[in-house]
């Protein structure tokens, strides 16, 4: 008689990355940015935004953060720092980010977004509330194309093109005072947003 052959083990889906949470303290370390000198994050002497976006060239992240290029000034003024993370290489991130008045650093290794929890899904491109800002962004980037202003993103992207934003405001102390996990392509703080949680009572 033969044995019962048992059904190969379907394999368990990857665990979810621990999220982090308002009070969470964020250690120390030294960053090196894709354009100027290497800062501290935390920084010590103000609180920080931290963004996590995608790819070198995405779009949808040219489009945000041309917004918060356009008021960086009065991010400044409010005290705050801007710390952006890009999950492609630091050659390939600086043609797309050099004109950016804030610290721009890469992860390629997604080391950080493993850190902070910040993930990838489907859901990016597919949530039809991200599908605006999607058609917008190409447009503009397009334009800028056409003007010899723009250049297009690498056709190969080894991190994915489904990276979901996030937002962290973090104390001088290290200590993180609000999170925004986004929940599609073009879901972050906007600025006014930021401005009101830093004013905030923490």
């Amino acid at each position: 008689m033969r044995t019962p052959q048992n059904p190969p083990a379907t394999p368990a889906a990857p665990p979810r990355a621990r999220r982090t949470a308002p009070g969470d303290l964020v250690p120390s370390r030294v960053l090196t940015p894709v354009t100027g000198p290497a800062l501290t994050l935390p920084d010590p002497g103000r609180p920080t935004h931290v963004q996590f976006r995608r790819f070198a060239g995405c779009p949808v992240c040219n489009l945000h953060l041309r917004s918060v290029a356009l008021r960086h000034e009065e991010i400044e003024r409010a005290g705050i720092r801007e710390v952006v993370f890009f999950h492609s290489p630091a050659e390939e991130l600086r043609e797309h980010v050099a004109h950016l008045p804030f610290a721009v650093v890469a992860d390629p290794g997604k080391v950080f977004y493993a850190e902070f929890g910040v993930e990838a899904h489907r859901r990016a491109l597919l949530d039809p509330r991200g599908w605006p800002a999607i058609a917008g962004g190409v447009l503009r980037d397009a334009w800028e194309l056409l003007r010899g202003r723009g250049r297009l993103p690498s056709g190969e992207q080894p991190a994915g093109r489904l990276g979901l934003p996030a937002d962290f405001l973090i104390t001088p102390e290290g200590r993180v005072a609000a999170v925004k996990y986004g929940e599609h392509v073009y879901d972050q703080w906007s600025v006014d947003e930021l401005l009101a949680l830093a004013t905030r009572p923490t």
